[in-house]
Formats: structure tokens, C-alpha cells, sequence
């Protein structure tokens, strides 16, 4: 099963990025490759997304990354939630927030994610 990918929730697309169980920084790298490609296929403004980092382990090569993938992807991204993050990931969600000036959103679990994210409208307020 591909890692990036649609799931639907209550009616509403929501594009996955399942980085979860990933050890290997080489593999972590060519799955955010693969996410970029598939988020600039959609219009502006256009997708909820849901990234699980659950149990996955990530060195300074792919926190630089994610922050790149989370900043190219903001045109694209109406909202943005998170889970598996604990610990030191927490600190690194805090950089990516930072540097790609986005609210990734941290939730516990993926239904918790999911409920939030099919809450947010597709016309955000200025």
C-alpha cells in the first residue's frame, strides 16, 4: 500500500502521509519525495492532511525535509494535523511549525485527526 495516499472520512477526502514504522532515513527521504509530487497535483487550497509519524525515527537529514515538505506544501493545504509525536518529536514539530510558518495541528490519535480535520473549512478566513 502506498504511503501517501487518499482516505475518506465522513464524506471528505483527506490525504494521508504515513510515515509510521519508517526507520531508515533513506526511506523516510523518497516518501516525502513521493508526497510532494502528489500534493502539487491539487488545486490551491484544496486538501486536509493527516501525517502519521507513529514509531518512526527520523535524523537531522529528515527533519530538514519534513520542514521543506511542510512549507512547500502550505499552498495546497487547507488544514493540517499530526499524530505520533511524543517525546523529542514534539520539539521537532515545533521547528517545522516554525520554519514553514504552518499550524500542524498535533492530535493523539487518527481518529481524533480525523474528526478535526473534516471540521475545517474550505474557505479559510483572512
Amino acid at each position: 500500500m502506498e504511503r501517501t495516499r487518499f482516505i475518506e472520512h465522513r464524506g471528505k477526502k483527506i490525504l494521508l502521509l504515513d510515515y509510521s514504522g519508517i526507520k531508515n532515513p533513506a526511506d523516510a527521504l523518497r516518501e516525502i519525495e513521493l508526497s510532494k509530487a502528489e500534493v502539487v497535483k491539487h488545486a490551491p487550497k484544496s486538501l486536509r492532511v493527516l501525517t502519521d509519524t507513529t514509531d518512526a525515527h527520523y535524523d537531522s537529514t529528515v527533519v530538514q525535509a519534513l520542514k521543506e515538505l511542510a512549507a512547500h506544501d502550505e499552498p495546497y493545504v487547507i488544514a493540517s494535523a499530526v499524530v505520533g509525536v511524543s517525546g523529542l518529536k514534539k520539539v521537532v514539530l515545533t521547528g517545522v511549525n516554525l520554519f514553514s510558518r504552518r499550524k500542524i495541528t498535533m492530535f493523539n490519535t487518527r481518529p481524533e485527526a480525523l474528526e478535526w480535520l473534516v471540521q475545517q473549512s474550505t474557505h479559510p478566513t483572512a
